[in-house]
């Protein structure tokens, strides 16, 4: 393991990232150290942001790392470094899904979802849009906040949710109309992936929006 010999405040620069993936393949640690100086902290808010679990962030982002050193000899000699890392944490976060979940559990459209989004935004872009829609949720009127939470977040049917709540089905479907419409207006047509990442697969709702 490489942490034993890493000396995590070693200050290296590199010109670009060819000359990072030969220091790599050369095994030299300084090149371990700088990628781990700049880019752990990043890649573990990446892969929060995908799986809403410290634990789990932490373990993802420590396979990419051990999985790029034991296999830095087969680095291509130019590639982006940085693109490598996040699509590796992307990589792994559906890996480790798939394992968690029943077979059907992961759906094929919300895998192309997931994609389209990775390869249409860049990490920043999608952290701010996790974000977004997380600041959005937290600021819908109570009722509608409660409501849609139960339905995306817990599972819920909308025929459960209204008993939960001793409400009527009708509110119900309404609640969540106005939540997927204001939630609409901020991110537009990547919601449903978005909301995949933030909740996982849930039972959807009876009602087609």
């Amino acid at each position: 393991m490489m942490s034993n010999f890493i000396d995590f405040n070693v200050k290296v620069v590199y010109n670009n990232d060819i000359e990072l993936i030969q220091s790599l393949k050369n095994g030299e640690s300084k090149a371990y150290s700088f990628l781990l100086n700049q880019y752990h902290h990043k890649l573990c808010v990446y892969a929060h942001g995908l799986t809403n679990d410290y634990d789990i962030s932490e373990d993802i982002v420590q396979n990419v790392f051990v999985y790029l050193w034991k296999n830095r000899v087969k680095l291509k000699d130019q590639f982006s470094i940085k693109s490598y890392l996040y699509k590796s944490v992307y990589n792994e976060f559906i890996d480790q899904y798939r394992k968690k979940k029943t077979v059907m559990a992961l759906e094929k459209e919300y895998i192309d979802a997931l994609n389209q989004v990775v390869d249409t935004e860049d990490e920043n872009s999608l952290e701010r849009l996790i974000t977004l829609v997380k600041q959005e949720i937290e600021h819908l009127p109570p009722k509608c906040k409660q409501t849609f939470l139960l339905s995306k977040k817990e599972g819920l049917t909308n025929i459960e949710i209204a008993e939960y709540l001793d409400v009527s089905i009708k509110s119900v479907e309404a609640h969540i109309t106005k939540a997927f419409s204001i939630l609409r207006q901020t991110v537009g047509d990547k919601m449903e992936s978005l909301l995949f990442l933030l909740f996982g697969i849930t039972r959807r709702p009876t009602t087609t929006f």
